[in-house]
């Protein structure tokens, strides 16, 4: 049942006026810290579209959103944690953590983790981002895989090893993560593109971290900022699909509210970016064939109306093949192909749009349309037939979304991330009731010369 007052309970909350490895644990992080505390028993926070939200006395937030009609369950856990957090010097840190994670506890060491994983069939991944860390793990629907989920997660949350060996021997998978990145023309031009809008905001670094901060990075400092992040004040824990609730919630009791809550306080971040005042450009060179060019324009935090705008003007313009950028730009032979992606996140986030051409394709003509199409939405306004088709097509994708456990629970960590896993439906409910002029006015508000972040990628035959 769908709760008719969501809007405004979510404005008010979020205050918007619209092998065995040889490792010795952590001493501030093992078994120490897991005692019993007063109040144990979750209380129930609030219950909306048929999830209800629990809170622990040690600060955990639990999301538990069963689904007796699937054969599957899902535990996900996602730590406010992410890019964003990291300081001068600390980049790449909390995809670090992501890594080392997985490399065990007292109680679970060395492979012991990833081999329970297979052992149980279960399919598990680890992703980080700017403003968080999310694992997650499916597994056939039964209590004793849900109760070993459970265990775990709440295990290494405060007793993994962080150990210097593991760091060591992980390093290998991170460069290799890093150089492909760093030899994939569309990420290196998205990352010097973020860096040329973001001037002063983390949003500006890339989640990997720079080379130098990685391979020179302090395992006493990476301890530190997993002591401050891995807690239970500072996460959210999912679960989806089949399960039963009650017991549930009393394994999660029984697991997570034996973690004291930490007496540190979560540093507060306030950096923002200044209103950009005019265009901006980067362009990178380097050996390859791959011709690119994009335009970047800054847009409203995650949880305001406009950020979901963004998502349908997106749509509008790069979708593929109803788009305007595909039928003016690919239709017509001046590029190979395009996208938009917008991005929701806790701070102001941003729209991108991006063409790859051919090498008989000029940049500079393919820039020149990409801009009157992008830009030039004042003189040609969207019409009602260009928003139908949006709103249809994203409205599809959420109904896929809420019928798979995976992008179900994925999709309330992104809502987490950017401040409420309310916002996963509140979104669906602003693209329901968007109208024509709302949408036509963020465009003409937001996509504009002095808001845009230009890039272009120009392949060179020699470095």
């Amino acid at each position: 049942m769908r709760l008719t007052t969501l809007s405004l309970a979510l404005a008010t909350t979020l205050g918007l006026s619209l092998p065995v490895v040889a490792a010795t644990p952590l001493t501030a992080t093992g078994a120490d810290v897991v005692k019993p505390v007063g109040g144990n028993k979750a209380t129930e926070f609030t219950s909306v579209e048929g999830i209800t939200e629990f809170r622990l006395s040690n600060g955990l937030r639990v999301l538990l959103a069963p689904d007796a009609s699937k054969p599957t369950t899902t535990v996900n856990i996602t730590y406010m944690v992410g890019s964003r957090h990291e300081n001068y010097g600390e980049t790449g840190m909390a995809h670090l953590l992501e890594h080392l994670v997985f490399k065990g506890t007292p109680s679970l060491p060395g492979k012991t983790i990833v081999e329970e994983f297979a052992r149980r069939g279960m399919r598990f991944n680890g992703t980080t981002f700017y403003d968080r860390t999310n694992y997650y793990e499916t597994f056939a629907a039964s209590d004793e895989n849900l109760d070993w989920a459970l265990k775990m997660e709440a295990d290494r949350m405060v007793n993994s090893f962080i150990a210097r060996s593991d760091l060591d021997s992980e390093m290998t998978v991170v460069r290799n993560e890093m150089e492909s990145g760093e030899n994939n023309p569309g990420t290196v031009l998205w990352q010097n593109m973020t860096a040329t809008a973001f001037q002063w905001h983390n949003y500006g670094k890339s989640t990997i971290g720079a080379r130098s901060d990685v391979e020179n990075v302090k395992i006493d400092n990476l301890q530190g900022f997993y002591r401050t992040y891995y807690q239970p004040d500072n996460a959210t824990l999912i679960v989806t699909g089949k399960f039963d609730a009650a017991k549930t919630l009393e394994r999660i009791e029984q697991y997570f509210a034996r973690i004291a809550k930490p007496a540190r306080a979560l540093p507060q971040l306030y950096t923002l970016d200044p209103v950009q005042d005019g265009a901006r450009e980067v362009s990178v060179s380097r050996v390859g064939d791959s011709h690119l060019i994009g335009s970047l324009y800054h847009i409203a935090p995650g949880a305001h109306a406009d950020a979901t705008y963004a998502e349908l003007v997106g749509f509008i313009l790069g979708d593929t093949p109803t788009g305007r950028l595909h039928k003016a730009l690919v239709d017509k032979k001046k590029a190979a192909g395009v996208n938009a992606d917008s991005l929701a996140l806790r701070d102001p986030g941003y729209l991108m749009f991006f063409a790859n051409l051919n090498k008989t394709q000029s940049r500079d003509e393919a820039k020149k349309v990409l801009l009157s199409i992008v830009e030039g939405i004042k003189k040609e306004p969207i019409t009602e037939a260009e928003l139908k088709r949006a709103k249809t097509s994203i409205l599809n994708e959420f109904d896929k979304a809420l019928s798979n456990p995976v992008a179900f629970g994925v999709g309330l960590s992104e809502a987490v991330a950017q401040g409420d896993w309310r916002l996963y439906f509140l979104r669906r409910d602003r693209i329901e009731k968007a109208v024509l002029a709302d949408v036509q006015k963020f465009a003409e508000n937001y996509l504009m010369e002095s808001n845009r972040t230009f890039g272009q990628f120009v392949p060179t035959e020699k470095p």
